[in-house]
Formats: C-alpha cells, structure tokens, sequence
C-alpha cells in the first residue's frame, strides 16, 4: 500500500506548468525551502517528503527507487496534477530519472542537480549496506557530522550548514537505511537518458565530490535536450549553497519549458 506521503503544495497561479522537487538523501522537503518561496509566486510548487523521511511514514525494510516513483505519481494523481516539471537532487534525481521512466508522458522537463545515472557497483553496495546497518545500530548524528562539509563545502555559511544538519539529523534511521539498501540495487539509467524527449536542466555544485562535475558533463552529452549550469562556490547542495545562482538557472530553464509548452499561434503545422 502506498503511504500517504507529507508535502508542501503552494502557488496559486494555475496557468503555468507546475514544478515538482524531490529531495535527496537523508534530507526533508525542507531542502527546497529557497526554491518554494521563489517559484510558487509565479507557479504551483510540490515537494514531498519521500517514504521514510520528514513526517512521511517510515517504512523499514527496503526501499527500491520503484517505490518512491510509484509514491510520486499516486501524490499527484491525489492532487489532480497531469503534466509537470520534474526536479531532484542527488537521490531525488535517480526518482526523476525513474518517474521518467514509469510515466514519460507527463512529465514536461527534467531537472537533474547534483546526480548520476549509473548503477551501482559492487563496492557501493557493500558500503551502502555496511551504512544502513550503521545507521540503524547508531543513529542519525555521527553519520551528519561526517558527512556534513561533503554535503555542503566547507566555506558554506553557518546558517545553511545548520539546516543541511538539521535535516540529516531528523530523518528516522530506519527509512534512511530502507533507501540506502534500495538505492543500492538500483538499474542503469544511461541509457534512458539518450531517450529522453523533453528538456532537460542539468545543474552541479564545481565543488561536489559525491557527483563531481564530469558526471554532470557526461548526463548533459548523453540528454539530446540539455542545458548544463556549474554552481561555482558550492559542492552537492548548490540550492541551498548559491540559491541566487541556483533559481536564476531553474527560472531560465522554466521559461523555456512553458514558451516550447504553448501551442502556436497559427494553429499545428500540417
């Protein structure tokens, strides 16, 4: 059964083409807090918070990105949301990649941050396990302290480094170690990427070291439709890091999607 998943829906102008985000890994759709504010004066605005995570339900166990896609498309069938914008960073954008793969025909652009498509290794899944089963013996905090000048650089401010923190510390161990052994199994997607047919916005933090920049360079060759936007002063959350810089690239490729989105003028071309 899919569990009723927690988000926030703002925007009241319904003449522009909603925007979807999905967050990443271990963080809450507070992640895309700078991004709601901006865009849902102009747009409609959803951002789940995904299985496992911010005040969705946990589901222990394991947790294949199939399930968060399916979860996805259930919220918006809820919501009476047919086409869309779909963004996701890191984790959240593996979901993209896999809601494009389940449901291509809503989706109208693709927002890719601070991600990859490929499958996992041998090595990755025996460290992605050994952390689930850490997660769960010993909590959330050792983890985030870790991990948290990789996530965000170490230059980034105070405040953002406080509620990248804030987010990792709060997501139930047991849905992080659910997707940390689902994320571990997950399929290729390179391929999928060469058939993708709408728009696609791909954008890194220059200092990311989880999905460095040549990964980003090599899903923008691989998109037929494609724009690549590189953050300078941030590392895997330049949404958060740079949100100026962030937004001006997402507001730029959003124009794009609603201007291809209008019908002509003159009627279809026979």
């Amino acid at each position: 059964m899919t569990p009723f998943l927690a988000y926030v829906d703002k925007g009241a102008d319904r003449s522009s083409i909603p925007l979807v985000l999905v967050h990443g890994h271990p963080f809450d759709r507070t992640m895309w807090a700078p991004q709601i504010e901006t865009f849902s004066a102009a747009r409609r605005v959803i951002a789940p918070d995904l299985r496992g995570y911010g005040a969705s339900p946990v589901v222990p166990g394991i947790t294949p990105l199939s399930d968060f896609a399916a979860d996805i498309e259930a919220l918006l069938d809820d919501l009476e949301v047919e086409t869309f914008v779909l963004g996701g960073l890191s984790m959240g954008g593996q979901i993209v990649m896999e809601c494009y793969a389940r449901f291509p025909g809503r989706i109208r652009g693709l927002v890719l941050a601070d991600t990859f498509p490929a499958a996992e290794t041998e090595e990755g899944r025996r460290v992605r396990g050994a952390m689930a089963d850490r997660l769960l013996r010993e909590g959330m905090r050792g983890y985030a302290d870790e991990v948290l000048e990789r996530m965000v650089a170490p230059y980034a401010s105070a405040e953002v480094k406080a509620h990248v923190h804030r987010m990792m510390t709060a997501a139930p161990p047991e849905g992080a170690a659910a997707a940390l052994r689902g994320r571990a199994e997950r399929p290729d997607y390179r391929e999928l990427l060469t058939r993708v047919t709408v728009p696609a916005l791909v954008v890194v933090g220059a200092d990311d070291t989880y999905t460095p920049v040549p990964d980003a360079e090599a899903m923008h060759k691989a998109l037929p439709h494609s724009t690549l936007r590189v953050i300078g002063g941030a590392a895997h959350m330049p949404n958060l890091e740079r949100p100026e810089e962030f937004d001006e690239a997402l507001a730029a490729f959003l124009g794009h999607v609603d201007a291809s989105s209008q019908p002509s003028p003159h009627g279809p071309r026979l």
